[in-house]
């Protein structure tokens, strides 16, 4: 009874394991290969918009999409500038978010949960409609230049709408929920007597907060830092409608290849490269917690 009790946890326990295993290969690899595959075959007119990756038995992969990602300045272009308008989104997330993480754990128990409940209330309305909210709060004859008009700071509408600025707002405003609840759950978890201990042996609250709550707050700051620049990489709606000609990002690009050129190889080989450039440093950085931690025992 015994050995079979052991079997059937251990058995348990392997199931419980597997079950998230079997949800990235399903949902995950397995649609990352189709895309790999599309992404090595090359465009034809038809139904798919693609040649099959084997002919009369025999293998034809093209790296041809590839070489042309490398040798056009509009693909680089477009990934240089997500990657960077998404840190740079992630940055501000990250600068904003703590205070407001950091306020909320501090706050008495009974206005933690109301104030949560204000970080995560826009979710309760469509993404699209907060986005188009913006657009009338930024253009010309919109309520913020109204109001500097108005209070004389300004002699004529200053251009916000349609600009890089918008579409970090937009993103910032966007996912800032997304760094602080993360940043929260970091924070919560500290033990105040840490703090007190300091105080008492006379460290300014200041210095306090560098040594004791920033450092073992990191893991949060790291994971919404992720949470905000993984999706902000790809986003497509508030470059879209935010931003100018010259806002180049790689959701744009992605859109205009799938589905106004119906070059589906080029489009995969492009979401290729971007998963990668994105997936690479992150195997990169876990690589090196798992060598700090084993370091550490």
């Amino acid at each position: 009874m015994k050995a079979s009790g052991l079997l059937s946890g251990a058995a348990g326990r392997r199931l419980i394991t597997a079950i998230p295993f079997l949800w990235l290969v399903v949902f995950f690899f397995a649609p990352f290969l189709i895309v790999l595959a599309i992404s090595l075959s090359r465009s034809r007119f038809g139904i798919p918009p693609y040649e099959p990756l084997i002919s009369n038995g025999a293998l034809a992969v093209r790296p041809d999409n590839y070489l042309f990602l490398l040798g056009d300045p509009l693909y680089i272009t477009a990934l240089a500038n997500s990657l960077q308008i998404a840190a740079t989104s992630a940055v501000i997330c990250s600068l904003v978010g703590y205070p407001i993480a950091l306020g909320i754990a501090r706050a008495p128990l009974r206005w933690r949960t109301p104030l949560l409940l204000a970080v995560v209330l826009p979710f309760w309305t469509s993404f699209l409609i907060r986005v188009y909210a913006w657009i009338a709060l930024l253009s010309g004859d919109g309520v913020f230049n109204q109001a500097f008009l108005a209070l004389g700071l300004i002699e004529q509408p200053i251009q916000m709408l349609h600009s890089s600025f918008a579409v970090h707002l937009g993103i910032v405003y966007s996912y800032l929920p997304f760094m602080v609840l993360p940043l929260y759950a970091a924070l919560e978890r500290q033990d105040i007597g840490l703090l007190e201990a300091a105080s008492d042996l006379g460290a300014h609250p200041w210095r306090a907060f560098l040594t004791i709550t920033l450092p073992l707050s990191l893991p949060g700051v790291l994971a919404g830092f992720l949470l905000v620049f993984i999706p902000a990489v790809g986003e497509f709606i508030i470059p879209e409608l935010l931003g100018d000609s010259g806002t180049i990002m790689i959701g744009k690009v992605l859109w205009t290849e799938f589905f106004n050129n119906r070059d589906w190889p080029l489009a995969s080989a492009l979401a290729t490269v971007l998963l990668l450039l994105i997936v690479a440093p992150l195997a990169w950085l876990e690589q090196l917690r798992l060598k700090r931690d084993r370091a550490r025992r």
